[in-house]
């Protein structure tokens, strides 16, 4: 997994593009005892977890909850009924994973009867399973509390495996959260019962290192979550899971950071819908429809690894704008023949592939979840238009339709290369052109990132380029070389037409 930006550069490079701040809460009290499960039963009696969550929910703040049963492994707490919500400031850990590595099993199964595709309800009727509005059956209920820590834990079988509702200043960490179907692994969500998001009320959480294994969504940021961390964590579909939609979704979530986790195998590694200044980071996509699938204003996509993807970066038109930032990512061989669509997701065989693609199609929320009764449907036949602006049906397109730019010649000099082209653009603008080297020659993509530089256009909108890339700096591939132009508002352009490196009189000759 990436590991090139650390905690500090990203609160530093948020303020590039995306106005991320995850100020820290007020740290909980110190719990003065500790409850510690001995029993793996679930009949309310002392040293269960059940009997530990009333206690501590009875006195908020004073206890720490250990979970170490004694005896074999595995350990498995089969709940027979939900737990009741958890009231912070809490501290709740499977003391086991410290000492052996070992997770305690909070499983679901003993009371969510598995009726296939009907097994989890949404919260309107007639709808369910994964990508629709639901905070059915999760495993552990966060709802109007803060600064709840839970960590050690193995959390399976459940509608959604921890659900934060309402939730500020929870931190999730060292879990593994495995086949949650209905809604998510982990659903960080503002919802105020109705389907409205909520302001300032779901934020400032933090879920860390955490495996994600077949889940229907591993993660959801909707209805208002903002201002909250996900990173480290390890994302991923198998054939098993019977709907492989996406790895994380941000649904009108904002300000966000997801960084240094990997996506491998889901319809849409991560996905925004309709989301903000959102700041992508470090993180790895392989194996999936679309690496990454987006609109909202202000999100950027930095320092990524995007490859053995459909699609690596998806652009979709939506009512308002899509502008993303898509810079100084490793995004190489993509267009792979992948297609998952069991929840709604990316279904057709036929679409444009590709590093980064404008204006794909998809079904947005308000077209498929209302179909989600009676059996899993894949996408709908109505589908994004694009078209002029003024016609009322159709978006624009995404990133205003920016073309790319044109690398007109490539030098050797006596320090490294020079990149040389022009851009047809806005007039008066400040264009940030980057330049990637690849390994094959008639490129389509950017595998490494060589460097940048800034231009400006003149009044007719042309501008010119001249990018000095130094010998230390070619270190990667450069049978090839690409470019991206990226404007003021953010705007990235697709992957210019290769140009190739011409060869040295030696290397014509050894190949003659």
């Amino acid at each position: 997994m990436p590991s090139r930006l650390t905690a500090l550069s990203i609160f530093a490079l948020m303020a590039s593009g995306a106005s991320v701040l995850l100020a820290q809460t007020p740290e909980a009290p110190t719990p003065t005892e500790v409850l510690r499960v001995t029993s793996l039963a679930d009949d309310g009696q002392p040293a269960t977890l059940r009997w530990a969550v009333d206690q501590s929910n009875a006195a908020p703040g004073r206890y720490r909850i250990e979970i170490a049963p004694s005896g074999p492994a595995p350990h498995v707490i089969a709940l027979a009924s939900p737990l009741p919500p958890i009231k912070g400031p809490v501290q709740i850990e499977g003391a086991l994973w410290k000492q052996t590595g070992e997770y305690v099993v909070l499983d679901g199964s003993g009371y969510i009867t598995d009726k296939g595709n009907e097994t989890c309800p949404g919260a309107v009727a007639g709808q369910y399973g994964t990508n629709v509005r639901t905070t059915t059956n999760p495993g552990i209920r966060l709802i109007d509390t803060t600064n709840v820590e839970i960590s050690g834990l193995e959390i399976r079988r459940f509608c959604i495996g921890i659900l934060l509702n309402r939730t500020s200043g929870a931190f999730i960490h060292d879990n593994r959260i495995v086949a949650n179907r209905g809604g998510a692994g982990v659903m960080l969500t503002g919802d105020d019962g109705q389907g409205n998001p909520t302001s300032t009320t779901t934020i400032h959480n933090k879920v860390l290192r955490n495996d994600f294994l077949d889940n229907g969504d591993g993660l959801e940021l909707t209805r208002g979550a903002a201002f909250n961390l996900v990173a480290d964590n390890v994302f991923r579909s198998t054939p098993a899971n019977p709907e492989p939609s996406q790895g994380i979704e941000i649904l009108r979530g904002h300000d966000n950071v997801v960084a240094r986790n990997r996506f491998e195998g889901y319809s849409d590694g991560l996905q925004i819908n309709w989301g903000d200044r959102n700041y992508i980071a470090a993180n790895t996509f392989t194996s999936n429809t679309f690496g990454l699938n987006l609109t909202g204003v202000g999100n950027v996509v930095d320092g990524n690894v995007i490859t053995g993807n459909a699609v690596g970066v998806a652009l979709r038109p939506a009512a308002t704008s899509t502008i993303v930032r898509i810079t100084r990512n490793t995004i190489a061989d993509n267009g792979k023949s992948i297609a998952r669509c069991e929840a709604g997701g990316s279904c057709d065989p036929t679409i444009q592939k590709g590093g980064i693609v404008f204006g794909l199609p998809g079904g947005e929320h308000a077209e498929y979840v209302g179909s989600r009764g009676g059996g899993v449907t894949p996408n709908p036949a109505a589908l994004l238009h694009i078209c002029p602006h003024q016609a009322p049906d159709c978006q624009p397109m995404p990133n205003g339709g920016m073309a790319a730019p044109v690398i007109a010649a490539v030098r050797r000099t006596s320090v490294g290369i020079a990149v040389s082209g022009t851009i047809k653009a806005a007039p008066g603008t400040r264009y940030v052109i980057e330049i990637f080297g690849n390994a094959g020659t008639d490129a389509k993509e950017g595998e490494a990132f060589l460097g940048d530089a800034a231009i400006v256009t003149d009044a007719s909108g042309a501008g010119t380029f001249s990018i000095s890339v130094t010998r230390a700096a070619l270190t990667g591939p450069t049978a090839s070389f690409t470019a991206t132009a990226t404007s003021a508002d953010g705007s990235t352009s697709p992957f210019s037409v290769a140009s190739r490196l011409p060869r040295q009189a030696a290397d014509r000759q050894t190949a003659n």
